[in-house]
């Protein structure tokens, strides 16, 4: 299994690395697009509820990705999806995600203060668990979750996540009403994370 995601991380960064380009855009521009965003997101992307996700210094293709999944109805959210649907143009998406990405790093509203539980996450985010095959996250979202490198847009910035957002997430991936991650991968992961891990490694990232 691990080898399987190895290869298929491999594929992906490769298909990222054009896909970042092709999701260029004018963060200026973007700002005054995005003003119906900022009732749940924030103005400067940092949410305005622990279980909405900050958008701040996120991916700009991952942010066009996951609008365009919504307006495709493959993935959905009683909010999201019709806000999604608002968005007028591919040029409209494109400032949007620019101006939300150009932001401060992402911080948690509620930020993980459990020392005990944040170290268990963090030895969780970076190993994994050998013993059930969970891969260490940080071999696609980076050290401390603040992704990969600039070219690799398929894989999201989560440290500094909102907690709430990120076990709602995981929970959806693991039940199978979440599908839209690259070739599955998110939900073989989350269906080998217990509750309690999930628990220690979004502690351990809303903490950063």
């Amino acid at each position: 299994m691990i080898r399987k995601i190895f290869s298929t991380v491999a594929v992906m960064a490769l298909l990222s690395a054009a896909g970042g380009v092709q999701a260029g855009g004018d963060p200026e521009a973007g700002f005054e697009k995005s003003a119906l965003c900022h009732g749940c997101h924030g103005e400067q992307g940092q949410a305005i509820a622990p279980n909405f996700p900050n958008l701040a210094s996120q991916k700009p293709g991952y942010i066009v990705k996951q609008v365009t999944d919504f307006q495709k109805n493959l993935r959905y959210n009683d909010t999201m999806s019709p806000m999604a649907l608002s968005i007028a143009s591919k040029e409209d998406l494109y400032d949007i995600a620019a101006y939300f990405s150009s932001q401060k790093p992402m911080k948690a509203m509620i930020p993980g203060s459990d020392e005990k539980l944040i170290k268990k996450g963090k030895e969780i985010f970076e190993k994994g668990n050998p013993r059930t095959g969970l891969y260490g996250c940080i071999n696609c979202h980076g050290v401390k979750g603040r992704g990969k490198s600039p070219s690799n847009q398929v894989f999201p910035v989560i440290g500094g996540q909102n907690k709430d957002y990120l076990v709602a997430q995981l929970q959806n991936f693991r039940s199978g009403d979440r599908k839209n991650d690259p070739a599955g991968m998110m939900g073989d992961i989350a269906k080998r994370m217990s509750d309690a891990e999930i628990d220690a490694v979004t502690e351990y990232l809303s903490s950063l």
